[in-house]
């Protein structure tokens, strides 16, 4: 069994639901083909590059500070103005 599953497909809504699928479909490689076999791994491989995906992308997002919260929230008062000089 060959592993089709395709990484321009696993987007960031849908990444956890692929990571999903590509370990029902690992299992079932494995079961089928072997633990040992060359799909097996290659199947595994797919699972940990999506992750590894996922977890770059949380890593990536900017954490914003309190204050930015607060502006994003109240874009008027005075403490998120910006002035010109």
């Amino acid at each position: 069994m060959t592993t089709t599953l395709k990484f321009e497909t696993a987007k960031a809504a849908n990444l956890e639901e692929a990571i999903t699928e590509a370990i029902t479909e690992a299992r079932t490689t494995c079961e089928l083909d072997g633990s040992n076999s060359a799909g097996c791994a290659v199947a595994w491989d797919i699972v940990e590059e999506l992750q590894a995906e996922k977890a770059h992308q949380q890593q990536a997002k900017p954490n914003k500070t309190s204050l930015e919260n607060y502006c994003d929230r109240h874009p008027a008062s005075v403490e998120c103005l910006i002035y010109d000089v």
